[in-house]
């Protein structure tokens, strides 16, 4: 269980999170969403260990996170993958920090890359990859630690519309597949009702929880599901409620 017990962080004079509270269950798949100014980022971040709080406390399985750790898999928008480092070292490198022996790593890197559709790159460099194809590593690579959250920052932001959905898919299908608990933070609200089981909305300047969305639809959902009326009314309301908090900043402001 990851929880989020008032989260609260401050840069000089302005305050970018406020009394944030979430819990996120084990295999859960939890999307954020929010306008610019809502510290969606940085709440991230602050879970992933990256930056402290100014207040309140994250805790994974009754554990203070103070800190980056490898029970904390993080993927940011660049993918971050090591240009020196081919496919299958890449994916392996996680492993080496932790100890594992070498039959344990290759046993492990091997069925990455055949979950992940990487086998036939193992020994690519990034260089010689697609887009799709280099965030398919820097999620193996997070997932190979068998961490209890995998964090996600904008994963598939940098991404065209086709290479997004197909890796929008190829998601669903790791998570389903692992088992793994996961928070994603998205500017996409479609994006993120297709992804998630549920959609947290951050009101902004300062961000906090506005919303919390239960997507009730079918946990083995394919591309079609787009096209779908419930589909499409959870979008709708959750634009909406984006729209809704990020109007009532703009209007205070003004």
């Amino acid at each position: 269980m990851l929880t989020l017990d008032g989260i609260g962080r401050t840069f000089g004079a302005k305050t970018a999170l406020q009394d944030v509270s979430l819990s996120v269950g084990p295999g859960q798949f939890v999307c954020v969403v929010g306008a610019s100014g809502s510290g969606k980022s940085t709440l991230l971040s602050i879970v992933a260990g990256l930056v402290a709080p100014s207040s309140g406390t994250v805790t994974l399985d009754g554990a203070p996170v103070t800190g980056p750790g490898p029970e904390r898999g993080l993927v940011c928008q660049s993918g971050a993958v090591y240009p020196w480092r081919t496919v299958e070292r890449n994916i392996a490198f996680g492993l080496e920090l932790l100890g594992l022996t070498r039959s344990e790593r290759k046993a492990r890197v091997d069925w990455y890359l055949a979950e992940t559709g990487l086998e036939p790159f193992r020994r690519s460099l990034p260089k010689q990859l697609s887009g799709g194809q280099r965030q398919r590593v820097a999620i193996a690579r997070a997932l190979a630690c068998e961490p209890g959250v995998l964090l996600l920052d904008e994963p598939f932001g940098a991404l065209d519309v086709q290479t997004k959905e197909d890796m929008q898919l190829f998601l669903r299908r790791v998570w389903r597949d692992t088992g793994t608990t996961v928070l994603m933070v998205t500017h996409d609200v479609e994006e993120a009702v297709f992804l998630g089981q549920r959609v947290v909305v951050l009101a902004s300047d300062p961000g906090r929880v506005a919303a919390d969305v239960a997507v009730d639809l079918p946990d083995d959902r394919d591309l079609g599901v787009k096209r779908e009326p419930p589909f499409l009314a959870l979008r709708a309301q959750v634009e909406d409620l984006v729209r809704s908090y990020h109007r009532r900043h703009a209007g205070a402001v003004a």
